[in-house]
Parts: structure tokens; sequence; C-alpha cells
């Protein structure tokens, strides 16, 4: 996270420059023989970062399926390949001579991307010296939300809170020893927030999970869903500064057989509603560039809508990766003639 945070942050810059480029992912949604209440998705996103030397493109072919827990409708991803395995892919490609470089699952840095996004926001949104945190959720997401807030701030009072008992106390222990630091399990969200300097949602609950009573001056919020799902709408007035990650947000969502499950559940994490409210907000990279004036006290409250999941924030990712694990010997070679063609495409 270390090495990701900075890179991400450097990413952004060039974007809003101009000198990177994305293109919003597309899904195709289907109906899927693995079971009746299920849905097929095939998602793709991709970005190139000349500055880097890289461009990438994200793969995924997933089962889908979207149960109820605690009282909360979650969309959750089914293992259902051979050995019960998901299926994401990462291709990096050079920017120099078109050259496959790098081939692997995207699960790890799917989650780091998201984490390092978050701490950039913060770093940038955060009031200065910020010290308390707490993660509103004890999944994947969640440890990568920390781990990011981690890499950026001195913390110095860690807490989490989720519905789960036993999901909690894991996260508490393991991301404890996993940072050296302390990590206090609450059974009550309210008491969680009291008196954070920031509160990182990172749930995949489609309902709200951070609501109004529990916000104070000074408070910055971060979260993963689209167009905010995890604050509940009564605190949006309460709130003096958001910040979007980028405007165009609205990816191609491709239905068959009419399987429209609705976009509240089957197009969760596909982007945000597009409407004057979100329209006027400023975007990360232009608080980062000054573009916007962004926190102008200690006493305002902000929150970051991580909208949007990029093609591009995995260039940024592969590009680390890559030259890392090179340097190290890590992974296998795969000749580039299998990736590579005679013929003129």
């Amino acid at each position: 996270m270390e090495d990701l945070v900075p890179a991400i942050e450097e990413a952004y810059l060039e974007l809003i420059e101009g000198r990177g480029a994305n293109r919003l992912r597309s899904d195709i949604v289907t109906p899927t023989t693995y079971s009746k209440d299920g849905l097929y998705a095939l998602k793709s996103m991709d970005g190139v970062i000349p500055k880097f030397g890289v461009g990438a493109i994200r793969i995924n072919s997933d089962i889908l399926s979207f149960p109820e827990e605690d009282g909360l409708m979650r969309r959750v991803k089914i293992p259902a390949a051979p050995n019960r395995r998901y299926v994401g892919l990462v291709l990096l490609f050079s920017t120099h001579d078109g050259a496959p470089l790098l081939i692997c699952p995207d699960g790890v840095m799917q989650h780091m991307r998201v984490g390092a996004t978050s701490a950039v926001a913060a770093k940038h949104m955060a009031k200065k010296g910020s010290c308390i945190a707490t993660i509103v959720g004890s999944g994947w997401q969640a440890r990568t939300q920390l781990r990011g807030l981690d890499a950026v701030f001195d913390l110095k009072d860690i807490r989490v809170f989720s519905p789960n008992g036993q999901n909690r106390e894991r996260f508490a222990r393991e991301m404890g020893a996993a940072l050296g630091k302390e990590v206090k399990s609450y059974q009550s969200g309210a008491q969680a927030c009291k008196g954070a300097d920031i509160v990182a949602c990172a749930t995949n609950a489609v309902q709200p999970v951070f609501f109004k009573e529990w916000l104070e001056p000074g408070m910055h919020i971060g979260t993963i869903r689209p167009a905010a799902t995890e604050v509940e709408r009564p605190a949006w007035e309460k709130i003096d500064l958001f910040a979007v990650l980028d405007h165009h947000d609205a990816p191609e969502i491709i239905y068959s057989h009419a399987v429209r499950v609705g976009e509240d559940i089957a197009g969760q994490g596909m982007g945000m509603a597009h409407d004057e409210f979100h329209a006027s907000l400023p975007s990360l990279p232009m608080i980062m560039t000054g573009r916007h004036p962004g926190r102008t006290s200690d006493t305002q409250v902000t929150c970051f809508l991580n909208n949007l999941g990029m093609g591009y924030q995995f260039a940024a990712a592969g590009h680390i990766v890559y030259r890392k694990a090179r340097a190290a010997g890590i992974g296998r070679e795969l000749p580039t003639d299998w990736f590579t063609e005679t013929v003129h495409p």
C-alpha cells in the first residue's frame, strides 16, 4: 500500500491533466443455468497511463447472487468456477511496443486499488492530523481501507464495527497483528464512530450503514458503494463537502432476456445515478490540483463518494506489481509469441 497510494495519486493527476486515459466499464448481464435466482455478468474496463508506459484491461466473468443477511440485501459473487474459484483477470501491456507484460488475477489488486483511492481522498479531504479511524465493515474491502488509511495517517485509535460479531472480532485480531497496532471491536456503530476523525464505510450492503446521528464536526466519511448508498440520505444535508472520484461514471450495461433485476440490485457498483446534485460535486482530482478549494476548516464534515471503478486504476497497480515481480523473480515466464500473431488483426 505504501507503493500504491502515491502511484494512484500520481495517476489521477495524469488523468485530470489529459495525459492519462480511461474507458468506462461495460457489463453484459444475462441469466445463468447455475441457479434460478442468480445472474451471469461479463465485465470489462481499461485504461492507459503513458507516463508509466502501460495500458491495462480488467475482465470479470461472474455468477451473482442477492442474499439477505442481517436484514440487509447484498450483492454477492459466487465462486462457481471449477474448484470453487472466481474468475477475474488483469492484462497489462506495454505502450512502447504493444507487447503483453503481465497476466494475473484481479482479486487482491481490486481491493488494494479501492483502499488506495479512499486513502488518497482522505489525505486531501480529512482534517490534518487525523488519527482516529473507524472502519464500518469487516470483509476484504474493509481490510484494504484500513491499510490505505494507515499508510497515509499516523493512526492512534483504530476501531471496527460490523453486525457480524465473529467477523468483526477476527478482523480486529488479524488486522491488529498485521499493522502492529491495537484494533478495537465495537458492538455499536454509533459508539465506534463517536469521536472518529475518519469513518470508512466498506460493505457490500445496498442499504445505509452510516446514519445522520453519527455525524460530528470535522468528520470525514468515505464510501465505496455507488451513489453513497452506505450513507443515509437524511445525513447528506449535514455534510459540508462532497466529492466524487469522477463525473464520467455511467457504464454501458446490457441485459438479455429482460433480466432487469433493477439497477439497485444487478447494477450495484456500476456507477452513480446522474442528477444535478452529483453533477455539481467536485471530483477528487479537482481538489488535489486546487481547481476546487476542498476542506476550508477543521469543523467541516466531508464525504468522498467512490462512485467509479476504473480500468485505469489497474494500470497503475499492474505497473507496480509487474515491476516488483520482475525485480523479485516472482511469477512464470510465458512465451510472448503465445499472445502475439503474424496475421494483421
